[in-house]
């Protein structure tokens, strides 16, 4: 018997988050969003996944309202509000995964660009107090950045300092 691919007989909104951003490739895609890529072939590059799987992956966030493509920009895609909304998700997974395997610190440091600090493990602002949206933020690399792992150009680009959900461009 094949694995099920959704959650109908739960009835939980964790199971109903996880039919919309479980499936495998589908967070990363979203944390490059994040990190400003939004083209097919910079998320190909940086993912090192395959065409078929990164298609239906972008196609299935389209559907559920979590990317938008601009026709316009030769097939870019945004995060919409539905999916910037995930970023306190996003940051808690990431600083978790920190703990578990990044033994020389993060790889890359969020700060507040209002007032230049670094955010805490919660995701707040420890001078202002405040958790600020991912367009205040700024992504800087950490004491735990390895530049010989990756070396495309999507990765060598994200080791600069740069504001959250700027659209990179290579």
């Amino acid at each position: 018997m094949a694995l099920g691919t959704d959650y109908a007989r739960q009835d939980c909104s964790l199971a109903r988050a996880l039919e919309l951003i479980g499936e495998r490739w589908t967070m990363l895609i979203l944390r490059d969003c994040f990190f400003g890529v939004r083209r097919f072939t910079d998320f190909q590059d940086h993912l090192d996944i395959s065409k078929a799987v990164l298609t239906q992956r972008l196609s299935d966030l389209v559907d559920n309202g979590l990317l938008a493509r601009s026709p316009e920009r030769h097939g870019e895609y945004t995060l919409t509000d539905d999916a910037l909304a995930l970023w306190p998700a996003m940051f808690a997974l990431m600083k978790w995964g920190e703990q578990l395997r990044s033994p020389n610190g993060p790889r890359r440091v969020f700060a507040h660009t209002e007032c230049g600090s670094a955010l805490d493990a919660t995701g707040h602002c420890p001078v202002c107090g405040t958790a600020p949206r991912p367009a205040e933020l700024e992504m800087r690399p950490g004491p735990g950045a390895n530049t010989s792992i990756r070396t495309d150009r999507v990765s060598v680009a994200l080791r600069r300092a740069r504001p959250l959900l700027e659209p990179l461009r290579l």
